[in-house]
């Protein structure tokens, strides 16, 4: 599933490409997404004026100028593809996830404006398009998740309060997007790795100056992935061409076997499965 930096390079993608745009078309090729596409979408979306792109955790928002909001989820597979008329690249994708070209089967929902198409494909169809009304209903469609880590929400009293009394380990509370949105199972890991703390160590049972490296890491590392274009897990490449860089950051995750990067440290990179989900660690500087 892409986390929070690759929706954040479809953001700029599409934000670069439909800003001030109209919506000429639409195609619905199959409704059956993880929530129905409603039958109205194609008459309530066409001819509506895109101002710009935004995105909550893991969520685009796209903001017409009447003052509403069509929220799209990419779910586990889900791809964003950008297809000009006049510019036949074969690279489609707006971000480093999944094929870097339009695959033949699973494209989904089609947006057309004046010489480009907007193409959401998804082999799996966990993602989802919603229409949101207004702003007070944009809040309350995330009223349940917790703030972004570049929120200034996301602070020291805020962690210490929310772990107060926590059994439950620090790597699900990454996890759990109504802690914090928008961190996945790549960065929970790398960011333990580089606060040093051992992820599963219950929450209640973290220091301040561990709290503050969580706090601190979280931003450096996500901030610095959406600079590098994302993780190109499968060497996938972009609308570019180019290669989503953070993977050659990893420190721990999917190194499970190799020496700790840690200088000085003899440890070596551990893999656990822990409710189906992966997690890396250095099982000797993560003690």
């Amino acid at each position: 599933m892409p986390e929070l930096p690759e929706v954040e390079i479809v953001r700029q993608s599409l934000d670069k490409k439909i800003k001030q745009k109209r919506v000429k078309k639409v195609i619905i090729r199959n409704r059956n997404l993880r929530f129905l596409i409603p039958n109205n979408f194609k008459s309530y979306i066409k001819n509506k004026k895109i101002i710009k792109v935004d995105r909550f955790s893991k969520y685009l928002i796209i903001h017409f100028l009447e003052g509403d909001y069509c929220l799209v989820h990419l779910g586990m597979s889900g791809t964003i593809h950008i297809v000009d008329k006049f510019n036949l690249s074969k690279f489609t994708n707006t971000s480093f996830y999944h094929s870097p070209i339009l695959p033949k089967k699973h494209n989904h929902v089609e947006l057309e404006f004046d010489n480009f198409k907007v193409i959401y494909n998804d082999p799996r169809r966990f993602g989802f398009f919603q229409l949101i009304e207004n702003r007070n209903a944009l809040k309350q469609r995330f009223k349940n998740l917790g703030p972004e880590p570049f929120d200034k929400k996301f602070n020291l009293n805020y962690l210490l309060g929310f772990f107060k009394y926590k059994n439950k380990d620090i790597k699900s509370f990454l996890l759990d997007q109504r802690f914090v949105s928008g961190i996945g199972n790549i960065y929970a890991s790398e960011i333990l790795f580089s606060s040093k703390i051992d992820p599963f160590k219950k929450a209640k049972l973290l220091k301040r100056n561990e709290c503050k490296k969580i706090i601190l890491n979280s931003k450096k590392i996500l901030y610095k992935a959406i600079i590098k274009g994302g993780s190109s897990i499968r060497n996938f490449q972009d609308i570019s061409g180019a290669l989503g860089g953070y993977q050659k950051e990893f420190k721990v995750y999917q190194q499970e076997g190799n020496g700790c990067k840690t200088v000085g440290c003899l440890g070596i990179i551990k893999k656990k499965i822990i409710s189906n989900r992966s997690t890396f660690f250095c099982d000797s500087c993560q003690n």
